[in-house]
């Protein structure tokens, strides 16, 4: 099975970002079905929450304490432009969406 997990630096630090199974189910609560929300950040027409959701519950899912997600969030998502935050919750859905990207073969 492919690595679901993106790595990125993140406000402070390079962070790893993995929305697992049961993060899906929370952010589907917060957020409607995971593939409207795919289909919202794909196609740009994503709410904040759609955003800060994605990239709150992927810290978590990479390791980043609850607490911890939610001071980053409110640090560097809240208040900062979109242009800054919504390719990171694009490229952690894409990363969940699509796998992992193939690696070029030598030949």
């Amino acid at each position: 099975m492919s690595d679901l997990a993106h790595t990125a630096f993140f406000g402070d630090a390079e962070y790893t970002f993995r929305l697992t199974p049961a993060l899906i189910l929370e952010l589907e609560q917060k957020c409607g079905a995971v593939g409207a929300i795919c289909h919202r950040v794909f196609n740009r027409q994503f709410s904040q929450a759609d955003v800060s959701e994605t990239i709150r519950l992927a810290l978590i899912g990479g390791g980043t304490t609850p607490k911890r997600a939610a001071e980053l969030i409110a640090a560097y998502v809240v208040d900062r432009p979109l242009a800054e935050t919504y390719p990171l919750a694009a490229k952690v859905l894409e990363r969940r969406w699509f796998g992992a990207p193939h690696e070029a073969v030598n030949g």
